[in-house]
């Protein structure tokens, strides 16, 4: 045969279709072949075909699921810039732990990916270092549109449309230099064609007002609990509601990220009713803790948007079982601990999560009894289809065989041994999750092993169709 590659049988593939018993063979790179609702005697008859072919390695899965590699579109990894936190490879194996095999990572590093050169740069970045299929989101600022358009039409600096998968929009809350709050520069990137608008939304006023009442009434100590006052539900219904208005009127490809809250994901489903091209995310996080969390975790629960109520968590498990929620983005956004053991004002937002989104996922569906072929659909699927990534996030023949194989009888705590983060915690440490991720495709090799990571990167460089 020439090229080597694995008979993957006696597992039970789970896609947004459902699940089914079968056999996936790999060549090289590429899913070759697939054999759908195989009986025990069909799966005998296939292995017996390939049991002598020294360049295919048979492997007995014993009825474990197998899903399409995950895609997570929202992650912060800190590279250019902040380095101490994390990088592209520390965070690049935490992904491949958790059987996320492809990532898209934010613009907000430092220096931030607003240019051509800064997005070229990252990219040389990961470039034999990073463990998982890497891509990268292009950021917006007041002052770049004009670069945007340019990229997009024909290019600029080697850099193209397809080397990036969206845009990312501050709109009122921002990091560092991008926040967008010129009407006429939003106007614009809303108009803009054949790429999402990725939308961050809280409203900076809002959030400006309710910190000067936290503080008038606290001081400088003001109690963790309180940043779901602070970074309020008031501030991302009005900063979501001016987004999906916006997006209606211009017929905006909208991905509208993090939602946390039952309204905003009511405006969505709204919003859907005029314009088709409106998708949401949702984190993982919002899916698992609410805001009672913040007595015992204090700031290591500290995120932008906030953790809302237990009602809200609730509403947002009902729309992943009802398939209102098209992705699940980790927003994984490592700090060092010593960066959260400061009082609420110094601690920084964001939490290391990416190892855990998909052993969350599985738990709340075995928690609300969401089909398994939901969770393929939005760990993988829903995000390959939004972007553009036509040849991944499927178990398909011709696809690239980025497979990831789960045991979902096993239920345990998460150990901070077993983080791979370069910060080293997470606010999941302690959580009893169901399922253990035993094995891990990635371009045809088997990065993980037995839960057993390969010290090889064989991340490759995502392509953005659309």
């Amino acid at each position: 045969m020439g090229r080597k590659g694995y008979l993957l049988y006696n597992g039970k593939m789970v896609t947004g279709e459902g699940e089914n018993m079968g056999v996936i063979l790999t060549i090289g790179k590429r899913i070759s072949r697939i054999w759908k609702n195989c009986n025990p005697a069909e799966i005998r008859e296939i292995v017996g075909k390939y049991r002598d072919m020294a360049d295919i390695r048979l492997s007995d899965l014993g009825g474990k699921l197998v899903f399409a590699g995950g895609i997570d579109a929202h992650v912060h990894f800190r590279e250019p810039g902040m380095t101490a936190k994390a990088d592209m490879s520390s965070e690049s194996k935490a992904a491949l732990l958790g059987g996320v095999t492809s990532f898209i990572d934010m613009p907000n590093t430092r220096p931030a990916t607003v240019s051509a050169a800064a997005l070229k740069e990252k990219t040389r970045l990961a470039e034999g270092r990073s463990y998982a299929n890497y891509g990268f989101h292009f950021g917006a600022a007041n002052d770049n549109i004009r670069e945007i358009k340019e990229i997009i039409s024909k290019g600029k600096d080697g850099i193209t449309r397809h080397d990036f998968g969206g845009i990312k929009v501050f709109m009122g809350s921002s990091t560092g230099n991008m926040l967008v709050d010129d009407a006429k520069v939003l106007e614009e990137l809303f108009r803009i064609k054949g790429k999402e608008i990725l939308v961050h939304c809280e409203d900076e006023a809002t959030i400006r007002k309710n910190l000067d009442e936290a503080k008038a009434r606290f001081g400088e100590d003001i109690p963790v609990p309180m940043h779901s006052y602070i970074r309020s539900r008031e501030a991302c219904i009005l900063s979501s509601g001016k987004a999906l208005q916006t997006a209606v009127r211009f017929g905006t490809r909208l991905h509208l990220l993090h939602i946390s809250t039952r309204e905003e994901m009511e405006m969505v489903k709204s919003a859907r009713m005029e314009n088709g091209n409106i998708t949401a995310e949702t984190s993982a996080n919002y899916l698992w803790f609410d805001e009672s969390g913040y007595s015992r975790l204090g700031n290591r629960m500290k995120c932008n948007p906030s953790i809302k109520t237990a009602d809200d968590r609730a509403y947002l498990r009902a729309a992943l079982k009802a398939g209102d929620i098209d992705t699940i983005g980790s927003d994984h956004a490592p700090h060092l601990p010593e960066d959260k053991e400061g009082g609420y004002l110094s601690a920084p937002s964001g939490l290391p999560s990416i190892q855990q989104t998909l052993q969350v996922l599985l738990t709340v569906a075995y928690q609300e009894n969401i089909p398994l072929r939901t969770i393929a659909a939005v760990f993988s699927e829903r995000v390959s289809e939004i972007f553009g990534i036509t040849d991944r996030g499927k178990l398909k023949e011709g696809c690239s065989a980025d497979i990831v194989v789960v045991d979902p009888d096993i239920i345990s705590p998460v150990c901070k041994e077993d983080l791979a983060y370069k910060c080293g915690w997470s606010p999941y440490e302690g959580e009893t999750l169901r399922g253990k991720i035993t094995d891990v495709f990635i371009n045809g090799h088997r990065a993980i092993e037995d839960s057993i990571l390969h010290e090889t990167p064989f991340g490759e460089k995502l392509v953005f169709e659309r």
